[in-house]
């Protein structure tokens, strides 16, 4: 059976018999890919750190019946350390890649790597605010697998906007006369700052206040936990994290 390199980003791992991990990757060509990292739980091990979540790898694998081998791994990019210490990068981190998991079931493409690769970095790096971060991938995750929010016209009969009203279930922003009884107001500000997280402009976000950044995180959860049938489990820990301004 043939042998294949591609990048990844190792999105979650577990354990297997007493020395191995099956790990679960994301891929730059091959879509999403359930591999087989033999004695990986070893000290001695040649993959060291590099088959860890968050890690992203260029990988030597072997095409197995059921699942593939991991053949050799060599790091392109270490995000784990430095995201690991910071809780609030953490757990950002764990609900982009559960959320990276979730939406490439099927095929996945090279613009979903690349978009949790540059999202990695970021949270390593500490870019911007890992809240931010974290919401601006989820839109444009979910953007790139058909997905989208409506946030210029309304969601339902595509009335250009701007409108004052976010239904999470209706596909986003809603006008007047399709909104339901009862549903809440959105300030002009946060549906500026949707817009710039969708856009990746990130001096508008940055500049965000407290009040716009934190309604905006909320829409964006709602968003993405009703249109993920099992939801983002991550989400909850993210949500009781102390949010971390950019350095």
């Amino acid at each position: 059976m043939p042998t294949y390199r591609d990048e990844v980003v190792v999105l979650r791992t577990h354990k297997l018999g007493e020395a191995d991990r099956i790990v679960t990757l994301l891929s730059r060509r091959h879509g999403k890919l359930r591999a087989v990292a033999k004695g990986v739980r070893r000290t001695s091990s040649r993959f060291g750190s590099r088959l860890e979540p968050f890690m992203v790898a260029d990988v030597q694998l072997y095409q197995g019946r059921s699942l593939d081998i991991v053949q050799q791994a060599e790091s392109l990019g270490s995000y784990g350390a430095e995201i690991a210490v910071h809780y609030d990068r953490y757990t950002s981190a764990s609900a982009m890649v559960e959320a990276a998991d979730r939406l490439n079931e099927a095929e996945a493409t090279p613009q979903q790597y690349l978009l949790l690769v540059g999202g990695l970095r970021a949270l390593a790096r500490g870019d911007h605010a890992s809240r931010s971060i974290l919401d601006s991938y989820l839109l444009r995750a979910m953007a790139l697998s058909g997905w989208a929010p409506s946030l210029d016209e309304c969601a339902r009969c595509s009335r250009p906007g701007p409108h004052d009203t976010f239904v999470a279930q209706l596909g986003g922003m809603i006008c007047h006369d399709c909104a339901p009884t009862g549903a809440a107001r959105v300030p002009a500000e946060t549906v500026a700052l949707l817009q710039s997280l969708m856009a990746g402009e990130w001096e508008e976000v940055d500049a965000a206040s407290p009040a716009a950044t934190a309604a905006a995180s909320g829409l964006i959860a709602a968003y993405a936990q009703w249109h993920l049938e099992r939801g983002i489990r991550s989400l909850s820990h993210v949500e009781s994290a102390p949010r971390e301004a950019a350095r």
